[in-house]
Parts: C-alpha cells; structure tokens; sequence
C-alpha cells in the first residue's frame, strides 16, 4: 500500500509551493488548441506503465510522423507532484502527464498550469462518452474538465489465505462483510499469534493515508458519498462516518493493528494477514496466496453494492503546451478502447471506461484474479475537488490521528471538529 501511496501522497510538498506561486494568470500559456506538431509527454516510472507508454508513442509516430510524440518517464524527485509542480513555476511542462493525482489538479489549476478539456469542441463529450457517471468526480469547481479520468486502483481486502487457515479460519469463505465479523476474525487471527497485526494500515500523519482506512469503508458504508459534496459541504460527520470511524477505534483499541509504522511491506512479510489495496497488488504478492473481498461495512452490503476509493491516477495536459491541437489528439488515441485494453493487459491497472466488464470480458475471463477490480471499479469514489483538497484531507487525517488511532479524545467530537475545518476550506477558492 505505501508502495503505491507515497507518490501519490506528497503533493502536500508541491502545494507549498504552489502557495508561493499561485497567480491568477497561467504558468507558460499560448498554446493552441488547433495547433499541430511534436510535442513532449511523461509517464509514470514503473516498469509496467513505461512500456506501455513506449508502445503507445511508438504506434502513435508510426501512424503521424508530422506530429511525432516524445515520451519519457518523469523526472526523478521526491514526488511526481513536486515535479510537476516546479515544472509549471518554471513554464516548462510537458503538454501530457500521465501521472496525474487528482489530489492535487485544483492547485494546480489555480497556479494557472492547466488546460481546460471542456474547450475542445468534443471535450466534455469525450471524457463522459469514456468514463460514463463516474466522470463528474473529475469536475473542476467551476464544472468543467481539467483532467481526464484514466485509471484506478479499486482498494479492496487481501487476505493471506494460509494464515487464515493456520488460525483455523475459512480461507475460502472468510467472514469479513459487516464490522462486527470482521473484527471477530481479526481478533483470532491476533490471539492464534498467526501475525501481530491482523490489518496493518500506515498510522501515519499524512493526508493520503485517509484514502487507505476511512475513505474505502466511509465510501462503502455511506452508498459511495464522496468526503465533501458538490455544494462544498463536508459529509463525512454523520451515522456512516461514526460507524466507520469507530469500527477502526476499536481494531486500534484491541490492538489489533498497530500504531506504529512498520518499515517493510507488513502483508508481504507477515507481519499483517490484511491489508487494504488494489489490483496493482495482484503480480507484487504473487508470492502470497492470498483472496479478496470488499471492504466491509457495518451490516454487510452485497459485493455488487460496494464502493471504495478509486485510487485514481489521471491525465492533464499543461498550459506550457504549444501544440494542444496534437496533444488532445494524442490523448483521445491513448485513452481509446484499443490502447485501454493494452493497458489493462500490461499493467493490471483499471481504466477509468463505464463498460469496463463487459467491454473487456474476454480479459477478465483469462484473468480471474483481476476480476473482482474489474467489477468494483464500476463502483469508486474519488477524493474532492477544489484547490484545497490537500489542506482539507491534512485537516481530517490530524484529527483522526488523535482519536482514532491514539485513542485522545472522542471519535464522534474529532469528526465533528475535522468536518468544520473542511468547511472552511471547501469555502475558499
């Protein structure tokens, strides 16, 4: 889980930085949505990712020599946030990052470095003919689209099968649906001494780390309610967010997962029999034999009903690009249904398409194991929008640090207190 987080996560830095910068201008603009001609591109640095991206620029140049695509992995640094942020300080983006959290896209639209998609003439059209309902999450504050939704990582609970069966638990059918079954078999899991923790969280202050214990069970528990809604209120202090709240009190107050960070992959080492993550998980614990189901909620709601965090990682396209008429050409081709099919099939990671089961059914037949992301990934919720979606989720995770993990103070209060910090920040633009 940190494996995949802790990029995703730091925008916290780039949004430091974006607070010195911030101008109501664009960082590198002029481009034209018309224009055509050879433009730049970077993609994520793992190995799965790259060669699809090498693929896809290839095919790409193959077809348009007049507008060849130069593509490469983003530039080493603490975090690709913090990348992309100096690089729209600096006017030198590329025109396409696929890399893009929508954790930090309001920032960023706000320092001016963004392109607005809903321009193109079919750029709306597009980004909700592809990705259907789930679309709306990506919306800016003012409706229109400076992100196109590409790819998610449904979380969902692996569990090790072998431990489960060491502590005489049914591996195959294992009771971990509602709260209270859950934590029954997490308290075994723990009293058969099979791994100190039967679920292994990062206890953490980091903002990003809401999205990996509350967000995926207050998603599922609330009917898929994102952490403030359109209007800009924060949703999350009510029944659904109490339950889920003090269902991980109690795995914290049972010691039953850890308050302190383990440095290793706990699920992979054994130190954990859980953990929240998603189908990017599927080839790193090859060496685990391991099932999945849904996050739970507090009364058991069908599979087919869940929701979770997206874990989504999307593509921008940057002011600093003259030749957008080229860059949003290049887009639509990498996000088609061929190239999203040779994406699915190298990476294991879900493209963000409405019809995404039964558009690639074949694939999922050959692939069982990524079946289950497949159908969940029809049901995620994103985290909010705004150019404070940072600040908001730092303010909600101090306070759940407190109470929830530690133990001081109230759940109930700290949600409350957490939900007026946000508040407040929803309502500044």
């Amino acid at each position: 889980m940190q494996r995949r987080t802790k990029i995703l996560g730091a925008a916290i830095l780039a949004a430091s930085m974006i607070g010195i910068t911030a101008c109501s201008g664009s960082s590198g603009s002029g481009g034209s949505q018309t224009a055509k001609g050879p433009i730049k591109i970077w993609y994520s640095n793992n190995e799965q990712e790259v060669a699809w991206g090498k693929a896809t620029v290839a095919s790409w140049n193959k077809l348009h020599p007049d507008q060849k695509v130069t593509g490469q992995e983003i530039p080493a640094g603490k975090t690709s946030e913090e990348v992309i942020g100096a690089s729209i300080t600096a006017g030198n983006s590329p025109c396409l990052v696929y890399n893009t959290a929508p954790s930090a896209v309001g920032q960023w639209v706000k320092q001016g470095g963004m392109v607005d998609l809903s321009k193109f003439s079919d750029g709306a059209k597009y980004i909700e003919a592809r990705s259907g309902s789930q679309a709306d999450q990506y919306k800016g504050s003012d409706g229109d689209y400076y992100q196109l939704p590409w790819k998610s990582n449904p979380v969902m609970i692996f569990y090790n099968k072998d431990l489960f069966k060491k502590a005489g638990l049914d591996a195959d059918n294992p009771k971990l649906s509602t709260y209270a079954d859950f934590l029954a078999t997490a308290k075994t899991l723990v009293d058969k001494g099979v791994a100190p923790n039967a679920i292994l969280p990062a206890p953490t202050s980091e903002f990003f780390q809401m999205s990996f214990d509350f967000y995926p069970l207050y998603a599922a528990e609330s009917g898929g309610k994102q952490l403030v809604s359109k209007s800009g209120k924060s949703t999350f202090a009510d029944t659904a967010g109490y339950d889920a709240a003090g269902f991980w009190r109690s795995l914290y107050a049972d010691k039953l997962a850890g308050q302190e960070a383990y440095q290793g992959d706990a699920f992979a080492d054994g130190k954990a029999a859980m953990a929240i993550v998603g189908p990017w998980a599927v080839s790193v614990y090859k060496d685990v034999n391991w099932g999945a189901v849904p996050v739970p909620t507090k009364n058991g709601t069908p599979a087919s009903k869940t929701y979770t965090f997206s874990d989504a990682k999307n593509v921008g396209m940057f002011t600093a690009c003259k030749n957008q008429g080229t860059a949003w050409s290049y887009l639509k081709y990498s996000t088609s249904k061929a190239q999203d099919q040779k994406l699915l099939e190298t990476t294991g990671q879900m493209p963000l398409r409405s019809d995404l089961a039964t558009t690639y059914a074949d694939y999922f037949a050959k692939n069982p194991s990524y079946k289950l992301f497949g159908d969940q990934a029809s049901r995620t919720v994103e985290v909010p929008g705004g150019p404070n979606t940072v600040a908001e989720m730092q303010a909600f995770r101090d306070d759940w640090s407190s109470s929830v993990i530690f133990g001081k103070g109230d759940v109930k209060s700290s949600l409350d207190s957490a939900a007026k910090k946000i508040d407040q920040l929803a309502a500044e633009k």
